[in-house]
């Protein structure tokens, strides 16, 4: 029993459909060319599929009910692209703007977002700093009338269609915690983009190198107090973390649906092969285990919705659904045989591209640090004492 109404089901109804036409056909291409059309954003903008939470007045629909994004995620994933990092955009990018920004900020930005003219990027790893977010070398200086930038980022997504990046720098050096955020826009003197890097999975999302050289940001494009930025960073990360989970349990129901299909078609010794005890036993524990699972997200879905959801707890289920998404695409790959190693058959491209999500939003080495912490077992308090 899933936690969505009348009204949810007519939105996926009608997210399906634009996946089914807009999205998914192109897929092979845009994996091909290394990225998305900047036109899939103008289309999911066109259907009001971008920054729903928006206000009305930046074109927006003011729906913050995350289980319309919950929708999208899962249809996406089922009949579109995971290449398609419209979420990122709209949930992961733009809330800080839509949080921190300042009215002239908002009034700037939103409503090109929110119509998919605007593609935004966030610009936080670094070669030498992923999920230890205090270990940023990249430095904003205060010059008066503006702040100078200089640095570089690595494996940003959207990172060659984007047109705006939040980038996170340093602005006090003397301060582990003393970052700012800044918005840096396409055509800057001094922004450039790097090469569009090949990856394991997910090809069809371009994910860049960006590089920094005294680049001039105005004092309006900062975000939110300079200094502050790390509080900021912590903040949003829950939600991050919720919509990795939300993709995660989906690939692995989409991957557990395609393998009974074909576990049922295929045949060996004169009979199914899903008909073998081996793979009912495999299915049956995958069938528990994601249903499970399920429930745990459709709870955090709601405890965000009710603003309770708290770091430790997205940090749990970010961790239990990206572990099992990886064993059950894993299980599946083995269930198809030779198949399953084949790019033409879905369950390649999911394996290929499931393996990134124990890794972003904050590595599972860390989401057990977090919670291993929260059980009072920090080592550095306990050392100390």
């Amino acid at each position: 029993m899933r936690l969505f109404e009348s009204e949810h089901e007519q939105f996926r109804d009608s997210a399906r459909r634009f996946f089914q036409a807009e999205i998914g056909p192109h897929g092979e291409r845009w994996r091909e060319q290394g990225c998305v059309d900047r036109e899939a954003f103008r289309k999911a903008g066109e259907q009001g599929y971008l920054l729903m939470w928006a206000d009305p007045q930046y074109g927006g629909a003011g729906v913050q009910d995350f289980r319309y994004e919950q929708i999208l995620i899962e249809e996406n994933n089922r009949y579109g692209e995971g290449g398609f990092f419209m979420t990122l955009h709209s949930r992961l990018v733009a809330p800080y703007i839509g949080a921190l920004g300042t009215e002239e900020q908002k009034s700037r930005f939103l409503p090109k977002c929110v119509s998919g003219e605007t593609i935004l990027g966030i610009a936080m790893t670094e070669p030498g700093a992923g999920s230890d977010l205090a270990g940023i070398k990249t430095r904003a200086e205060d010059k008066g009338d503006h702040w100078l930038l200089n640095g570089s980022k690595t494996y940003i997504s959207n990172g060659q269609i984007g047109d705006v990046f939040i980038v996170v720098a340093r602005t006090d050096p003397q301060k582990r915690h003393g970052l700012g955020l800044f918005i840096v826009e396409r055509g800057m003197e001094g922004f450039r983009r790097g090469r569009n890097l090949k990856k394991m999975g997910l090809k069809a999302q371009d994910t860049s190198e960006l590089f920094f050289h005294d680049v001039k940001v105005p004092k309006n494009n900062v975000l939110g107090e300079p200094g502050k930025g790390f509080h900021s960073l912590t903040h949003f990360l829950a939600e991050e973390r919720l919509i990795t989970a939300a993709g995660a349990i989906s690939v692995a129901q989409n991957a557990f649906d395609v393998t009974l299909q074909f576990v049922t078609e295929r045949k060996a010794f004169g009979q199914p092969i899903g008909t073998f005890q081996n793979s009912r036993f495999k299915l049956a524990q995958m069938r528990a285990e994601i249903d499970a699972l399920q429930v745990y997200v459709d709870h955090c879905v709601m405890e965000h919705n009710a603003g309770r959801l708290d770091p430790v707890t997205a940090a749990k289920v970010k961790l239990l659904t990206t572990e099992l998404e990886g064993r059950v695409v894993d299980e599946c790959v083995q269930l198809h045989g030779g198949a399953g190693y084949m790019d033409e058959y879905p369950i390649c491209r999911m394996y290929t591209g499931a393996r990134i999500s124990r890794i972003l939003a904050g590595s599972n080495e860390i989401m057990r640090e977090i919670i291993g912490r929260s059980l009072e077992l920090d080592d550095r308090k306990l050392t100390k004492a």
